[in-house]
């Protein structure tokens, strides 16, 4: 069986490259905007191809040539300010593109498994589960909405997998996550504001990762949340960190979203109920004190 991710330079789309190729007998073939910023990998059952999804004439004939039964569409814009300031450039990727990859996927029968967030949610709540509706607020959200629906109406076979704040080790040339970040400034002794009234899920993205690949092995169909059990906050995060690396904590200092002037507005309280997951599909994440181990390792 042949699988083809998109977005496969980024933090999710490196794990799960890597994940596929260790856990599974597919050959996997992986996709992103200009050359592989993938670690390198000695597989033949991997191959990696430049390609830009908001071509349409190139997406298409790309698939029709190289038939995956499975897309994993994980290339998204997803930096929420850029797509409040950008919101043409966040819609031709976030949506268009991937309105371009059903109609592709339509003529070859493929499984689509959709990338989404917990930004689909106002943030009024949290804790929501597959059935909550929709109300984004933001530009970002409003994107991956529009393109839920895009898959939801497709007639294809499609899963659409929601996750919240994900974090991990950079394996090449990504931009930093929270984690990575910390660690970074707290190392250089660079002082850092955290926020501490926003609330999430986060989720490790090997857990991700294996999440998405029990979707693949089970083809399982419809919305799943994927996330961590545990509800932090950015700060609550960052703190740990501190601990774990043995930092100093003096450069760390708790803030609120108020006190930070940005173009797009954050949801207050999301996380993810993933008892469908668990119960559907064997999801079992970590917690994080443990994902802090396979990420540092002993210190």
């Amino acid at each position: 069986m042949k699988i083809l991710v998109t977005g496969a330079n980024g933090l999710l789309g490196q794990h799960l490259v890597k994940s596929l190729l260790e856990k599974t007998v597919h050959h996997i073939i992986a996709t992103g905007k200009g050359s592989s910023r993938i670690p390198f990998i000695e597989n033949e059952r991997y191959t990696y191809c430049a390609l830009d999804i908001t071509d349409g004439i190139a997406v298409n004939n790309f698939l029709l040539d190289c038939r995956p039964d499975i897309v994993v569409h994980a290339a998204a814009m997803t930096q929420v300010d850029e797509c409040e300031v950008h919101p043409v450039e966040c819609w031709n990727l976030n949506v268009t593109a991937t309105r371009f990859l059903i109609d592709a996927c339509k003529e070859i029968k493929s499984f689509f498994i959709f990338i989404s967030t917990d930004f689909v949610f106002d943030g009024d709540k949290g804790m929501y589960d597959e059935t909550a509706i929709t109300a984004p607020a933001n530009y970002y959200g409003s994107s991956k909405v529009a393109a839920e629906k895009a898959v939801e109406a497709s007639g294809l076979d499609f899963a659409i997998a929601r996750t919240c704040l994900v974090y991990g080790s950079v394996l090449s040339g990504n931009r930093s996550n929270i984690i990575s970040w910390v660690k970074e400034n707290l190392a250089a002794q660079k002082p850092i504001r955290v926020v501490s009234d926003q609330w999430r899920t986060p989720t490790y993205v090997e857990d991700l990762a294996n999440g998405i690949i029990l979707i693949i092995e089970k083809k399982a169909k419809g919305i799943y949340h994927l996330s961590g059990e545990e509800v932090m906050t950015p700060y609550n995060m960052a703190v740990a960190v501190a601990q774990y690396c043995k930092l100093d904590k003096q450069f760390l200092s708790e803030t609120n979203a108020i006190n930070f002037t940005q173009p797009a507005k954050r949801p207050v309280r999301t996380g993810f109920i993933i008892d469908k997951a668990k119960k559907e599909l064997s999801f079992a994440p970590v917690k994080f004190a443990e994902a802090l181990q396979k990420i540092f390792g002993s210190i």
